[in-house]
């Protein structure tokens, strides 16, 4: 219990704020005269008079299942189901897995994680940043063993849920992740660009990038044309103005892009390529087996990026997409534990790694979403659509699929981000990740930019200025920021150019002071003051070195304004140095 005391001129209150632990519910202490505000605080007010109306607070908690909400959760339920077949089948294509396995997963990643997760309103099924870790380990290991990768990955996510560590993951920059999703999305529009224009990718981004000319100038084959409409909707749909009370937007970009080609191409009988399904699920599955002996070090780091990539991308997903919604806040420990277990069925069913998906949650709830209910329905969807009209879905064309991960990796390099991280001087971390992960590879490239992203951070933490002038017959050195170790060397530089006998007024605005950086000002301290000089040292903030050089605690002062207009200070004028 934090308690703080606000006086003014009029009543006065005191504050009562219980801070809750992470994944429960805030439990408000009522008191007769008291309010409480959305957040768990708690006002009582000690003046005369009736206590003053509490804000309106957002609703926090869970919606009962009543007739309006059940009403709201179906439609837009089909709403994600019709964003969500598409995308399914176009990541499979992009990851080289078996094309069910997209549908698999994202029947999985709707009921399970809708069961068993923590979040109102997030949707899960197979990501796109996903499928660049999943297409190396199928070439590496084959499907069937990446199956085993996703269910080992489930269960460690399960594991790490029940120890409650999910909020650990949030301490990784959302400037390498936004620079792995770019590089991720880059590398899939390079990739499947070749497919669009009716040719086959390559190897490696690189190979993908120089290649591209000569597909441009060789390929005029129907597959283009199958192409360039589904990219060409995608991009102008959203853009239609509304004719009345019909609003174009309302349906889903995707579903109309991928619909028209498809419709385009079978009346026009084109010769293009098209989804193959197996002829039953039974027949579809094909589970996990056990890698080579040779190979088990290899999947168990394959099992922790698996995992640590989708719990990335979960959490901040279902953080992302609360602020969306006026709901009860998402249970993070409880969502990790959730999209564990969805990995662990899908990968026994023959699926792909399943995450929290931003584009789906967020579809959610604009098209009414209120309980897990939309996510679940949404599963039960596809799996009815798959059970009953396989047969439309291998209408669809391959080059369709393309062109629909063209347009979504291109959208996944968001300019908007790139701004926001250069006002917060991040943008090299997403720039060295993003071309990290497009030429390196996803896991150098998320290794190169939280290691970027620690330097910045350390230099931040340990820069400070150093400022000097003379006036009035005496030499003013001003320190502001944090003195470590790695800035002795320059304060120490800046000390040595004071001549010896000069009276100094030294200012530390320091908010941290280590031992290193006291012995270097103790030391010339001692050593001017031998010379003939005087020094004068004020601290503006914590007496970082009042306390050192004395080895006692100092005493709290009250405040008093600073001879240059400053707050509290602490001040060390001629003591006598211990050696």
């Amino acid at each position: 219990m934090i308690d703080s005391g606000l006086f003014a001129s009029g009543p006065s209150f005191r504050v009562s704020t219980r801070i809750p632990r992470p994944d429960t519910d805030v439990r408000v202490r009522r008191h007769p005269t008291a309010w409480s505000d959305p957040n768990g605080a708690t006002m009582r007010t000690h003046a005369q008079g009736p206590p003053a109306e509490p804000p309106a607070a957002p609703a926090t908690h869970s919606r009962p299942l009543d007739r309006r909400t059940v009403t709201a959760d179906v439609g837009a339920s089909l709403v994600v189901f019709l964003v969500a077949v598409p995308l399914s089948l176009g990541i499979a294509v992009a990851a080289g897995a078996p094309l069910i396995a997209g549908l698999t997963a994202a029947v999985v990643g709707g009921i399970v994680a809708g069961l068993l997760g923590g979040s109102m309103v997030q949707v899960s099924g197979p990501t796109a940043a996903q499928t660049i870790i999943v297409a190396e380990l199928i070439t590496t290991y084959g499907w069937r063993v990446t199956c085993l990768i996703t269910v080992l990955a489930g269960l460690l996510q399960i594991a790490l849920g029940a120890v409650r560590i999910a909020r650990a993951a949030l301490a990784v920059s959302p400037a390498v992740v936004h620079g792995m999703l770019a590089g991720v999305g880059a590398t899939i529009a390079l990739a499947q660009l070749h497919v669009a224009l009716g040719g086959a990718p390559q190897s490696s981004a690189l190979r993908n990038l120089a290649d591209l000319p000569h597909q441009v100038a060789h390929n005029h084959t129907a597959a283009v044309a199958v192409g360039v409409i589904t990219i060409a909707i995608m991009f102008g749909w959203g853009r239609l103005p509304a004719i009345g009370r019909i609003r174009p937007s309302a349906v889903p970009a995707s579903l109309v892009a991928v619909g028209t080609a498809t419709a385009i191409a079978t009346l026009g009988r084109w010769e293009v390529q098209t989804v193959t399904l197996p002829d039953s699920l039974i027949e579809a599955w094909s589970g996990p087996a056990l890698p080579e002996s040779g190979q088990w070090h290899g999947v168990v780091l394959a099992v922790a990026a698996v995992a640590m990539v989708a719990s990335v991308e979960s959490l901040l997903s279902a953080i992302a997409v609360d602020r969306e919604h006026g709901g009860r806040r998402v249970r993070l420990n409880r969502e990790l534990f959730g999209q564990g277990a969805a990995n662990t069925v899908s990968g026994a069913l023959g699926g792909l790694p399943v995450a929290g998906v931003i584009v789906r949650s967020t579809t959610n709830v604009r098209a009414g979403g209120r309980t897990p209910l939309s996510a679940i329905l949404h599963g039960v969807w596809i799996l009815v659509f798959v059970a009953l009209f396989a047969r439309v879905v291998e209408l669809i064309p391959m080059a369709a699929l393309a062109a629909l991960l063209v347009f979504v990796g291109a959208r996944m390099v968001s300019i908007a981000h790139l701004r926001d991280l250069r006002r917060h001087h991040e943008a090299s971390v997403y720039l060295v990740t993003l071309f990290a992960v497009v030429f390196l590879g996803l896991l150098e490239g998320v290794c190169l930019g939280f290691a970027l992203a620690m330097i910045v951070s350390l230099r931040r933490l340990t820069r400070f200025t150093v400022l000097t002038e003379e006036r009035g017959g005496r030499v003013h050195v001003s320190v502001h920021g944090s003195l470590t170790f790695l800035g002795v060397p320059r304060l120490a530089h800046v000390l040595r150019t004071i001549p010896p006998g000069a009276r100094v007024d030294l200012d530390l605005h320091v908010d941290f002071m280590d031992h290193a950086a006291f012995e270097a000002v103790h030391a010339w301290r001692v050593d001017h003051e031998r010379g003939g000089g005087a020094v004068d040292i004020d601290e503006a903030h914590e007496q970082w070195y009042t306390r050192s050089s004395t080895r006692t605690r100092p005493r709290r002062r009250p405040r008093r304004p600073d001879r240059r207009g400053g707050g509290r200070r602490g001040r060390c004028v001629g003591r006598p140095a211990a050696n």
